[in-house]
This record gives structure tokens, sequence and C-alpha cells, in this order.
């Protein structure tokens, strides 16, 4: 939904729901979005982050399916302006962990997921608006430990962005429309913050997929560099950048800087938590954070040292038995907690940053899009489970109410 004179643009992400298969997730959209458009937008047109596994978007690609579903979206008021082609497979009442990242950029699966993603959004997409696609850090640190492996799949996965790149470039030339692919730095990810994710574009993604560029489409180096920087963005996921202990106003200086675009500001809130000196009052905070310690998502932790050294754990599961012990002053933990709520009886989440996000963008154009992004509602511990619609809906009434305060 359009929600400024601007064009920003507001929706959720239907990764929210279960369901890997086209049928489920048109099922998803049917039973929660056109209640939601009743509650929110009855009379202007309302938006959809639509979340498509490998699976549905193949499904969606095959007989006359997705001319089907642009005439439903044209009936109903509707209209898609971002996917999210993070999760290629199962996201729901499985084990994801680690597995979230697989395939990942140095694979021709990715290439491929991607590009039919692309056909998608090219035939959805309003003439008036460019459009993103979210996607993984380009892979899981963890995988590559040593130097000359993660040089590998670096240079890897920026000629096969590369050949995603030529593919929307080739959409633009014909349609008109600007189509992106929106990089998400997150704890533990190839590309987890600021600083590496300009060091990628400054010592890969622009040098070696420019040379591709510039050799397959015949243009010179700089002009291949311009389309690297318009069709490969940023996803700027408030819950990751808080875990990182990173400012919102330096991050967008900082891309901003570089020439970096942020195709995608997801909205979502982490959990944080002052660690108190008196071992007690540690694990009474140990025992808060046990239900948040579930087996399908990683979790990552992130401590804040006194002398501000920032010491990872890659699950909260794995980070807990330190916690009394921990020389930390403060932890934030990779959970998408309800964006709406800011203290969690002794834990807190990171809604103040979201608070700052929204205001920064009065008065800097950085991003049009925004998605709501809580997908953890199915593992969130009981007492915090409300009904989802009224979920989703408090969700827009924070984020409007919060872009519209002074």
């Amino acid at each position: 939904m359009k929600i400024t004179k601007n064009n920003n643009h507001l929706t959720y992400c239907s990764n929210i729901h279960p369901g890997e298969s086209w049928l489920e997730v048109f099922s998803n959209l049917e039973k929660y979005v056109l209640n939601l458009k009743s509650r929110l937008s009855p009379t202007a047109p309302f938006g959809i982050g639509l979340r498509l596994a490998d699976a549905a978007a193949k499904e969606l690609l095959q007989n006359n399916n997705l001319a089907q579903f642009q005439a439903w979206l044209i009936q109903e008021d509707l209209y898609v302006f971002t996917l999210n082609g993070f999760p290629y497979g199962g996201f729901h009442r499985q084990v994801v962990k680690d597995q979230v990242y697989a395939p990942d950029w140095s694979t021709q699966e990715r290439v491929d997921y991607t590009l039919n993603l692309v056909q998608i959004l090219a035939t959805l997409l309003p003439e008036e608006l460019d459009g993103g696609i979210s996607t993984l850090p380009l892979s899981y640190k963890p995988w590559w430990q040593k130097d000359q492996a993660i040089e590998t799949v670096l240079k890897k996965s920026c000629l096969n962005i590369a050949s995603v790149v030529i593919e929307m470039i080739r959409i633009c030339e014909e349609t008109g429309k600007i189509l992106h692919i929106d990089l998400e730095p997150e704890p533990d990810g190839l590309i987890e913050n600021t600083s590496e994710v300009i060091d990628f574009y400054k010592n890969y993604l622009l040098p070696i997929a420019g040379s591709y560029l510039s050799e397959k489409l015949n243009i010179e180096q700089n002009l291949a560099e311009t389309k690297l920087l318009e069709h490969i963005r940023v996803c700027y996921d408030t819950c990751h950048f808080s875990v990182e202990y990173e400012e919102p106003q330096s991050v967008f200086a900082r891309f901003q800087s570089a020439e970096i675009k942020i195709g995608k500001i997801q909205i979502s809130a982490a959990i944080k938590v002052k660690i108190p000196a008196d071992i007690e009052k540690r694990s009474l905070i140990v025992e808060r954070l046990r239900p948040f310690a579930e087996s399908t998502y990683l979790h990552q932790v992130i401590e804040r040292r006194s002398d501000s050294t920032l010491h990872h754990y890659p699950d909260l599961i794995t980070a807990l038995p330190h916690l009394e012990q921990s020389l930390a002053q403060e932890w934030r933990t990779h959970f998408h907690v309800p964006i709406f709520i800011h203290d969690y009886q002794i834990l807190q989440s990171t809604q103040d940053d979201i608070a700052t996000v929204l205001h920064l963008l009065k008065t800097n154009n950085a991003c049009s899009h925004l998605e709501i992004e809580t997908y953890t509602w199915d593992v969130l511990p009981a007492e915090m489970k409300i009904d989802l619609l009224t979920s989703i809906q408090r969700e827009y009434e924070w984020v409007l109410k919060e872009f519209t305060a002074n």
C-alpha cells in the first residue's frame, strides 16, 4: 500500500505463512491478504510482498497460472512490487537452520531459481514502480573456513549474479521496468555488515561482475559498473543490522557514500538484553531466553563487551550455557519478535532502531520499499501467540503510526 506522497510502499512478507507449493501460497493470499486489505486499505490498492519457494515459482510459470494470478490481482485491487527470494525450499514446520542458505550464490540452482523470480516479477510489476527480489548474503560464512574457499565462492557468486543482471538489463530495455536483486546481510552471512557489503562491492562485484558484463554486452567497464549498482542493491533488514550493533544513520550514510542503493527495507525487531554483573540475575535472563532457543531457525547471538568488541555465537541454544560467565554487557539475538512490542519482561526488542529508520526515511529518500517481516509466529513462546491476522494488522498499524508521527 502506498503510504506517502513520496511513493513509499508498505507490505508484509508472505513468508509468514507455511506453504511451499503455489496452491498453498495462493490459498494464504486469499485467506489473509484480502482480509488485511479490507481492514487497512479498503479503497486503495494494497501491495503484496510475495515469497515463493523454488517449487511454487516453477508452478506459477506453468500453464496459465501467472496470467490467472495477474487477473486476480487486478480484480482484487492488489499489486506485487517485491519478492522474497531468500529461502529456496521449506521454511516452516521443519528444521531449517543453516540450510536456509542452500543452494547459495555459487550454484546454478540459485541462479535458475532467481531467474524464475525475475520473470514473475517482470510480469506482475506495475509499470510505474521498480521491483526488488531480496536474496541471501551470498552464502553462510561458517561453511567456508579457509580464505581460499571464501575467495572462490565470492568470485563465483559475482559471475552468477552478473548472469541474472544481464536478464534484468534486457527486461529494462524492452519494458522500461527496473528490477533489482537485494542482497540481505545478516549475522554469519558471507556478507553480514556494512563494511563487508562495501568491501564486496568494491573488491569483487564491481570489478569481477563488471568485467563479465563488459565482455558479454560489449560495453565499457564504467557503464557495466553503473548497471550493476542499479540492479544489485541491499536489503536492509532492521533486525539484522541491529544485531550487528550498527546505527541506521551511519549505515545509510556509508552506503550512499559508496553509491550502493538500498532496494528494500525489511521491518523486523531483534531481542536485546543488558547483561548485569549479578549471577542470579543472569540466571533469570537465561531462563527467560530459553523458550526462544527453538529448533527451526538459526538465532545467532552477538554480544558486546565493555571494550566494545563483538563476540559471535552461531545459535542461541549454543550461546545460553555461556551467559552466566560471559564478559558481555549486552546480548542481541536474531529472533524476529513482534515489532509492536518493546518489552518482554526482562528482555527488550530493538524496536527503537525501526523507529529511527522510519524517521530517517522522511528526509532521506534512501528506499521506497518497506516490508514487515516477522516470520516467527509459529515458534514464538506460547504466551506471545495471538490471532495471526490481528497480529499482522497490529504490525501495520504500528508502522503507520510511527511513520506519520512527528
